[in-house]
């Protein structure tokens, strides 16, 4: 954190002097990119090597270490929002470079964006590759074992825009905790909570993101059962039910009662019952549901960066 008082007086020579680095970082952009150095390339080259892995395990036609690099890569939105996000203005605001910052001709404003903007880079970039390299081994997966898990959260958070999502709405989460509680610790412990709440929230959401289909059937109910109708990769959201002629559902203990199989037969046949009725998910929804998704959390995360802009403008360093 202190490197942005020792690099503030000479920003100007080396930007001026050498005229070799671009616009992009020149400025603000450069303090801040030097003061965040070490846990901005961190995260690029932890993502790398996970990438490399990644695709080398696909490579190779493994589906061995999948369910363990799948929890791994949930961990990154917590991880991310705990040593990324939390300290972003946290250690500023603790240590005295805030002040510092406030002293010069720079606006919080622009203290605030430039960090913020930088941080969401390193974010989207890592997480980009990360989703894009898993997604293509989740390929492999699902042709190897089941179609029916792609709902899982091993396969639905870690592929797509949903864990770019997730880890944009952490860090942010973070930098707001910590531009709140203005202590380091305090705001990773805070986060720590925040980041996994979100997770738990996220996981009860899931099905409500899709557009559950009704599968009936009307040959009765030994010639048909559901798994045996349902589409590929199809995932049921609730129990079969019994489906009578006029179209009421009955639950499957109807007839549970009967003591012998004819007796059973008899007593469905009474209840008019001439089939199943099957709500499910299928999974051509699956994309759609993660763009849907994303953009609820992309929505969650413009709003904490709007209040962080709100609270930093005006709240003194």
């Amino acid at each position: 954190m202190s490197s942005l008082t020792s690099t503030s007086t000479t920003t100007g020579a080396r930007a001026a002097g050498t005229g070799r680095l671009p616009q992009l970082f020149k400025g603000m952009a450069w303090l801040v990119w030097r003061q965040h150095r070490a846990a901005f390339w961190t995260v690029l080259g932890a993502s790398a090597l996970a990438v490399a892995y990644i695709v080398f395990q696909r490579s190779q036609v493994y589906i061995g270490g999948y369910s363990t690099t799948s929890t791994g890569l949930r961990l990154v939105p917590i991880l991310l929002g705990v040593f990324l996000g939390a300290p972003l203005f946290a250690g500023d605001l603790e240590n005295g470079t805030a002040r510092l910052v406030a002293a010069q001709s720079v606006s919080r404003t622009r203290w605030l964006a430039t960090k913020l903007a930088l941080t969401s880079v390193v974010v989207v970039v890592s997480t980009v590759a990360l989703s894009a390299a898993f997604g293509w081994w989740f390929d492999l997966y699902q042709s190897e074992v089941t179609a029916a898990e792609w709902i899982f959260e091993y396969n639905f958070n870690t592929t797509g825009p949903v864990p770019v999502a997730l880890a944009l709405l952490s860090v942010l989460g973070g930098a707001a905790i910590g531009l709140v509680l203005r202590r380091t610790l305090a705001a990773m412990a805070v986060t720590l909570a925040f980041t996994v709440a979100v997770q738990l929230a996220w996981s009860h959401l899931l099905l409500s993101l899709g557009n559950v289909l009704t599968l009936t059937t009307s040959k009765g109910v030994t010639a048909e059962y559901p798994a045996q109708v349902l589409p590929t990769g199809a995932y049921r959201t609730g129990g079969a039910s019994y489906i009578t002629g006029d179209g009421k559902l009955l639950g499957v203990g109807t007839c549970a009662d009967a003591q012998t199989e004819r007796a059973t037969e008899l007593c469905l046949r009474k209840a008019d019952v001439v089939g199943w009725s099957i709500d499910y998910l299928p999974m051509s929804q699956m994309t759609g549901m993660q763009w849907f998704g994303a953009s609820v959390l992309l929505a969650l995360a413009a709003a904490v960066t709007a209040f962080l802009f709100l609270w930093g403008g005006k709240r003194p360093v």
